[in-house]
This record gives C-alpha cells, structure tokens and sequence, in this order.
C-alpha cells in the first residue's frame, strides 16, 4: 500500500465550496515543512483539483514507477535551514489540459480515490495532508471506507474543518462534524477562515465578517476553534 511510510494522515474537510478550504491546506503543508517535518498533499477534488495552483506546480506530471505513480516533488529537504520536504499528488497532474473539465459519475470517482490512496508511493512522509472538496459526497465515503480498512491504528489523525462565519458556513459545518463522528475521525480543530481583516499600517484586525465565536456551536462542542 502507498500509505506504509506515512506516520499521520489529516483530513482537510469544508461544508462549503469557497472557504479557503485548499489555501489552509497549503499554508499548514508549508507551516509542517518550516517546522523540519516531511509532508504530502494529496488531493482528492477530483472535479476542482486546486493544488497544483497553490504550489505554483501546474506544469508538474506525474513519474509511473514499478509498484505505482511517485508524487510530484515540490521542494527537497534541507536540514541546514531545519527545512523538511513536500511532495504533493493531485488529478490535475493527469489532465490533458488544465481547463479540461472531470465529468465522473460516483462509481469512477471511487476507483479514482482507492487507486489514489494505494498506488502513490509516498517516501517516508510524517504528515499527509488530505485536500477534499466540499461537503460529503463520494469522495469522502470512498476516502472514508478505503482508510478505514487499510490504514494502521492510529495513523489517521483526525480532521481539520474549514468555514467561514457566515450562517450558512457554519450550519454545513455542523454536518461535516456529523460525518466524523459516523465514520470515527477525530475532530482535530476548526478553522474560521476570511473573518478578520488585518490593517496593513496599525496591524488592528477587525471582523468585518463577524466571528463564529459568538455562535452556540463551537461553545458546546469539545473540538478546537
């Protein structure tokens, strides 16, 4: 299985298209390897794949090697910088063309997330970082379904849930917390992402958008916001 050298796997999970969902992909891929750690992307948005623009990587194709596909290499280790490496896999590396459009029906988007999860061959990796698309469609129950029965104890950290506060944000949240608690994914935290704004001369953030932290769900859950 392409997973045997990965120490921990985290979902990245949204209840809304739009939040930011890839973007806090990236910046916590980015934050890992700073912090000297080894880390993968995988991202499995089969219809909207947005890693390969995030990392500046669109160019990029997949190497097939015996036993599998090796994952595009974003930057090398550098132990003089205390710099760990990033390697990332997403169905945009195997597209004609960039624009073209991933017309699948469930049963193709499955086999595409299986063949995903064991054919890419991950070097030793302490964190994978797993790019969904929104809501809980197939991808997320084949992903589901295929860690559940192929991943060791313990490896699947949990997830981490990105919105925004508006309403309507908040209240998918709460079905993506529902997804994790039927398929035992531990919470790892949620993130409210485009909340604040920052000013660039007095650094004074102001929730221009309001703050989910005035609501009721995050106060009577036991996950991290």
């Amino acid at each position: 299985m392409g997973l045997t050298k990965v120490k921990h796997i985290i979902l990245v999970l949204s209840g809304k298209g739009g939040v930011g969902k890839s973007s806090v992909t990236t910046q916590l891929a980015l934050s890992l390897t700073s912090a000297g750690h080894s880390v993968g992307i995988l991202d499995v948005d089969l219809t909207g794949p947005s890693i390969p623009r995030m990392l500046s990587i669109e160019a990029s194709k997949v190497t097939q090697v015996p036993g599998g596909w090796a994952p595009v290499l974003v930057h090398e280790a550098d132990e003089s910088k205390g710099l760990g490496s990033l390697h990332a896999m997403s169905l945009g590396f195997l597209l004609p063309k960039r624009g073209d459009a991933v017309v699948w029906r469930g049963p193709k988007k499955t086999a595409m997330i299986r063949q995903f999860l064991k054919d890419v061959l991950w070097d030793e990796t302490d964190y994978l970082l797993i790019d969904t698309p929104p809501g809980t469609s197939d991808e997320h129950i084949s992903l589901a379904e295929t860690l559940q029965k192929d991943a060791t104890l313990g490896q699947v950290a949990g997830a981490v849930v990105v919105t925004t506060p508006q309403a309507v944000a908040t209240a998918d949240v709460r079905k993506e917390l529902n997804f994790c608690t039927k398929t035992n994914i531990r919470v790892l935290g949620v993130v409210e992402n485009m909340s604040g704004y920052v000013c660039p001369h007095c650094s004074e953030c102001t929730d221009i958008f309001g703050s989910g932290e005035e609501s009721p769900w995050p106060k009577s859950s036991t996950f991290h916001f």
